[in-house]
């Protein structure tokens, strides 16, 4: 539950976001001002909710999420690859995902292989993106659809095992996701 001020706060940038629905202008638009500030008013527990809101309610389209992505704090970025699957229907955000998995932000890297992922990597980039999962400690529940992608996925698994090996020749262990995953795959020897 916000605040009385917090929650004015809120009904105010609602209110400007509804006011620029479906506006996908080059130029920042006041509510994505208020996207950035969420958090000061919102709270940190309430500010990734308040930015959904917000998301929602201007009906941000691709030009002004990749904006938000590309200016924002990792916790306004998070915000806004969480949002993809409901604002985005087809690949035009991949960009945005692929960014989030070059980061050593395991938040990042958690919101990037959700469901906009699952719907729109390609095999290559989401057998790395698992891979990325793995190797950074993100747990692989995080992986949408993960059953699915991976289910008699032999070059997934090749790269599994490769990287089991690495680790094993490493003296380093083999996270327990990584197991898991080769079963998945039905590959696993």
């Amino acid at each position: 539950m916000l605040p009385a001020d917090a929650a004015s706060w809120l009904d105010a940038a609602l209110a400007e976001a509804t006011a620029g629905r479906g506006a996908d202008a080059d130029d920042t638009a006041s509510w994505e001002l208020r996207f950035a500030a969420a958090g000061r008013h919102c709270g940190p527990d309430l500010a990734g909710p308040a930015r959904a809101l917000l998301l929602a309610a201007a009906d941000a389209r691709p030009v002004t999420l990749t904006r938000l992505y590309r200016r924002g704090t990792a916790t306004e970025r998070l915000a806004v690859l969480t949002a993809l699957p409901d604002r985005v229907p087809g690949p035009e955000a991949l960009p945005l995902t692929e960014d989030a998995l070059r980061t050593n932000d395991t938040r990042l890297v958690a919101a990037a292989v959700g469901p906009y992922a699952a719907a729109h990597l390609d095999a290559h980039a989401w057998r790395h993106a698992v891979l990325k999962c793995l190797f950074t400690g993100v747990p692989l529940g995080a992986v949408a659809d993960l059953e699915r992608r991976a289910h008699g996925d032999a070059e997934l698994a090749r790269m599994l095992a490769d990287f089991a090996a690495e680790r094993t020749a490493a003296g380093r262990p083999v996270p327990a996701d990584l197991h898991h995953a080769s079963h998945l795959t039905g590959e696993e020897s």
